[in-house]
């Protein structure tokens, strides 16, 4: 199976007044196409610096990620903005909707920086199509402020996944969530996966979400300590 993500060898030293403190410590990690990946691990374990590296945020110390056959710690600034704008979806715990917008506008606003200079037009069949898949038809036209947590948090996954991105990646998408939503969320990000092949890595503290996804793995102290078994669903 095409692998979508590699990440070889990646080192993270953040420098601490004269202190060097390290947050990653040679970690290497495949990705295939399709899969659904959960990370674990203990507050500072380096799994929130690791997504951060995969997504283009950080660039690590040393090391090297390829996302979707482009390498990205070779890039420049701007052809590493350039592959984040077109290959990866992000989802936060705090949701990060524009709250001016609708919650068709926050996808259609995705679209555009998707777009780029290009220009290129949304699909206006695949946005409603997600928009319907997630339960939100009834709430295109609603800003954040008149959607529940768990509604905004469906709107994130939406704009997340409206321009086909190669890879989701998802920071505790249930952090601020309570039980049902969740449950409804982790749902969707399931469907997501099954319908349209989409590959998730996932960071959670949350066994039940981590359940939900095809492989787990965890890590602790800068490094992965298990391998990442895959989970029967």
């Amino acid at each position: 199976m095409r692998k979508i993500l590699v990440a070889e060898n990646l080192e993270k030293v953040y420098r601490v007044g004269t202190v060097d403190v390290p947050a990653l410590r040679g970690v290497s990690l495949d990705v295939a196409e399709g899969d659904f990946l959960a990370i674990m691990g203990p507050s500072g374990c380096g799994k929130s610096t690791m997504l951060h590296l995969l997504g283009g945020l950080l660039t690590p110390t040393r090391g090297r990620i390829v996302i979707d056959d482009e390498d990205l710690t070779a890039a420049t600034d701007a052809r590493r903005t350039d592959i984040r704008r077109r290959k990866i979806g992000f989802v936060f715990q705090r949701f990060n909707l524009f709250p001016t917008l609708t919650a068709e506008g926050n996808l259609k606003l995705a679209e555009r920086i998707h777009a780029g200079a290009a220009g290129k037009q949304g699909d206006p069949t695949r946005r409603r199509e997600i928009l319907r898949l997630l339960h939100l038809e009834d709430k295109m036209h609603h800003k954040p402020l008149e959607l529940s947590g768990g509604e905004q948090q469906r709107v994130a996954l939406a704009r997340a996944v409206v321009n086909q991105p190669a890879l989701i990646l998802a920071d505790e998408p249930t952090g601020n969530l309570d039980t049902e939503n969740s449950a409804i969320v982790l749902n969707m990000f399931q469907e997501m996966n099954y319908r349209f092949n989409q590959t998730i890595i996932m960071i959670t503290h949350n066994p039940e979400a981590a359940a939900m996804c095809r492989r787990i793995i965890h890590m602790r102290d800068g490094q992965i300590v298990e391998p990442a078994a895959r989970v029967q669903i």
